[in-house]
């Protein structure tokens, strides 16, 4: 398993560096999260598929991380894609950076490498643990990972449908659980990584394991989700942004403020 992932540690590498010269190209850097998402989730595979551990929590922790990587990567790649321009949070970063922007990708994409190989690793400890969990702890994962994923898929299918619509243009998006919290899908996407600390029970590693969300809620809320989403939401849409942040939760759905 340690060769494997060294291994994987530097296919990551060579994949982020080929991002990143694309970027230059194209001068767009938001296929770096398509490539963070797909990195972590066939690396997730590769150490459950190489694992010797038990066979029940490595299928349910393998169905939770395709699913998650197919689904969100799909929907960011499309994003990234079609849209004319850089998505708001990599604009605010080159408008940052200015002339050292190529230089700052560099390191942000391999950033995005190595935390992809870190966000993985919890896959190479179900995958070789080889203790018997209690089926609670299964159980407990397989609902956690199964709510978040669906939380997340409605949240973007929610932004998707407001976003559609030209009237809209300008306006904060209320409806469905955006009326409970400004960032629904991050908050989804932070629940998510609760799951595989419960289906890793049993294992000498588990507490190391509930790092996973701690790190990806220092991230969201301080590094590359919320900072960057919320100035740019403020540039576009102004005082209605102001009011939504206002009444409505920063990350855990609530009850709006009146």
């Amino acid at each position: 398993m340690i060769s494997v992932i060294g291994l994987t540690a530097a296919a990551l590498a060579l994949i982020c560096l080929l991002g990143w010269w694309w970027q230059c190209r194209t001068r767009n850097a938001g296929h770096a999260d398509v490539i963070w998402i797909f990195g972590l989730g066939a690396t997730a595979l590769v150490y459950l598929l190489v694992g010797e551990g038990r066979w029940l929590p490595r299928v349910i922790a393998g169905v939770l991380v395709l699913a998650w990587s197919l689904r969100l990567g799909w929907h960011v790649a499309r994003r990234v894609f079609s849209e004319a321009h850089e998505d708001g949070r990599y604009q605010a970063m080159r408008e940052a950076m200015g002339t050292r922007i190529n230089l700052f990708h560099f390191f942000f994409f391999q950033g995005q490498g190595l935390l992809a190989w870190l966000f993985a690793l919890p896959f190479a400890a179900i995958g070789a643990n080889t203790t018997s969990a209690s089926p609670a702890w299964l159980c407990a994962g397989a609902l956690v990972g199964g709510i978040a994923l669906v939380g997340e898929a409605l949240a973007d299918r929610q932004l998707a449908n407001w976003r559609a619509d030209p009237a809209h243009r300008g306006y904060t998006c209320r409806r469905g659980l955006w009326r409970y919290s400004r960032h629904p899908n991050y908050f989804f996407e932070w629940l998510h990584w609760f799951s595989y600390p419960l289906l890793a029970a049993g294992s000498p590693w588990q507490g190391w394991l509930w790092l996973a969300p701690v790190l990806m809620l220092v991230f969201l809320w301080f590094v590359t989700g919320i900072p960057y989403t919320e100035r740019q939401a403020l540039k576009t849409r102004g005082e209605d942004y102001r009011e939504y942040q206002r009444t409505t939760s920063p990350f855990i759905p609530w009850r709006p403020k009146c």
